[in-house]
């Protein structure tokens, strides 16, 4: 019997890490759950077996040492899907606190940084030598809503860390995708969307359920050596990504 495939989740203690861990926990693969909150994590996993990882990704020696315990564990890794994000309430550029700015940078850009950092690692050190990363982008990462200056910053330079981790990682077999997300039902998009005590906002977008997500990660994850997903769209059919900005 083939020795089940090892994953590193950030940010799994709630939304799109949450459903994507247990999908690939029914899937037989080992996962590692990583985010800041334990009792979250534990929630996520349940009673299935797998790795808790309490870690702050903007805290890059606690994000090594994680990635450390995983190697100590399984032996190698062989996927980090890099979801770890956060939002800010929407505003004009003007209103938003510069704190609030750095703070959304720090998780969704240094943080992933971090996490792939450690990624590159340890998936270049093993044996067989090799990995893949899958990093959380957006349907921001192409067009911003309104109000969504540090969000929208953030996700279009994940695209750049996407693309310098796909032309480093050709060397030693490391292959890099992102996912860019519409609307999936989650607390996040909450946050990042328009107020809806805002008198002129527009009705709500329509969205699709955040296991849509999850199966498009594990689809990713599971492509054979030598076949990678670059980037890929996936959202509700019906929002309106086509025609803004």
């Amino acid at each position: 019997m083939a020795t089940p495939r090892s994953i590193v989740i950030t940010g799994a203690g709630s939304g799109i890490g949450r459903a994507t861990a247990r999908r690939f926990l029914a899937a037989g693969w080992h996962v590692a759950v990583l985010g800041r909150r334990d009792s979250a994590l534990r929630e996520t996993v349940q009673d299935h077996p797998a790795l808790i990882l309490p870690c702050d990704v903007t805290d890059h020696a606690a994000v090594d040492a994680a990635f450390d315990a995983v190697t100590a564990q399984w032996g190698r890794l062989d996927v980090l899907f890099n979801n770890a994000g956060r939002g800010a309430a929407p505003a004009a550029p003007d209103a938003l606190d510069p704190a609030e700015f750095h703070a959304v940078i720090a998780v969704n850009v240094t943080g992933m940084f971090h996490c792939a950092r450690a990624a590159f690692r340890v998936m270049r050190a093993q044996a067989p030598q090799g990995g893949r990363i899958i990093n959380n982008g957006s349907i921001s990462a192409h067009a911003p809503r309104p109000g969504s200056i540090a969000y929208t910053t953030s996700k279009h330079a994940v695209t750049g860390l996407t693309r310098s981790l796909s032309l480093d990682g050709r060397a030693c077999g490391i292959a890099c995708g992102q996912i860019d997300i519409g609307n999936a039902a989650t607390g996040l998009l909450t946050q990042v969307s328009r107020s809806a005590a805002d008198a002129a906002a527009p009705p709500p977008e329509p969205t699709m359920d955040v296991s849509v997500v999850a199966d498009a990660v594990l689809h990713m994850a599971g492509l054979p050596e030598g076949a990678n997903v670059q980037f890929l769209t996936v959202m509700a059919t019906t929002m309106p990504f086509i025609g803004r900005g």
